[in-house]
């Protein structure tokens, strides 16, 4: 067997479809910052660290939501899927939190949406206004 094939080897493409892979790094650091006090410094080897694990995360997370949706024959992941993916990989600790703030966002959207319908119905234009804006810490 050629080693060389499993070998991982950075070139323009390989790096490319890291970065691809990857949560924007401005974005990490923004999240990062808000839990740190205001005077206090993210090292750029932090925020890229936090970056892969991040990402890794979310690929493991989706990864397994995903297998779970191929059993069953249908081609989209939802957040129920996410939520379910979450408790069986062993974060039930999150799971829960998450499943209740889907049910919250739901209910949101679903008001939205009525809104936006009934507005309609009225001939007036729907409004944005109703966005889905949750504390920080919905958990």
């Amino acid at each position: 067997m050629d080693d060389s094939s499993n070998k991982f080897t950075i070139g323009d493409d390989d790096t490319a479809n890291q970065q691809e892979r990857l949560l924007p790094i401005a974005n990490v650091g923004r999240i990062m910052k808000q839990i740190l006090p205001q005077n206090a410094k993210i090292s750029k080897e932090a925020k890229e660290t936090m970056q892969e694990c991040a990402s890794e995360f979310i690929s493991f997370v989706t990864g397994e939501a995903s297998e779970k949706c191929k059993k069953e024959r249908r081609k989209t992941v939802n957040g129920d899927d996410v939520c379910w993916s979450m408790g069986t990989l062993g974060f039930d600790d999150y799971a829960q939190p998450l499943k209740r703030y889907l049910d919250r966002y739901r209910e949101v959207e679903g008001d939205r949406s009525s809104t936006s319908q009934r507005n309609e119905d009225e001939g007036r234009p729907s409004s944005s206004a109703a966005e889905f804006n949750p504390s920080p810490k919905p958990f």
